[in-house]
């Protein structure tokens, strides 16, 4: 997978950005993790969720990365409910057990 599945048709400017910047992150990694994911759910994210969402984007792929891969590395303050439902979905798609 090398991009967006997804049609912003119907996607109010707020989700658009936040989809394009899912696809569009400084590592491939990130792009691949972030991506999947609002592809499927950018839609129906909360406006909560979605104000969770944008301050992933803001973080440093190296360290998002990190943290995703390896969440007993992941400071307090980031480890939220959206966190938890991405890694899921990769998970989950992979037919993994969480660590």
């Amino acid at each position: 997978m090398t991009g967006t599945t997804r049609s912003t048709a119907g996607l109010e400017p707020r989700r658009k950005k936040a989809l394009y910047r899912a696809w569009h992150r400084g590592t491939k990694e990130m792009d691949l993790v972030l991506g999947p994911y609002a592809d499927a759910h950018i839609g129906d994210l909360s406006d909560a969720d979605l104000d969770a969402f944008e301050r992933l984007l803001d973080l440093p792929d190296v360290d998002l990365f990190g943290w995703m891969t390896n969440p007993a590395t992941m400071p307090t303050a980031h480890a939220t409910p959206l966190v938890e439902r991405i890694r899921t979905f990769h998970l989950d798609g992979l037919g993994q057990t969480r660590p």
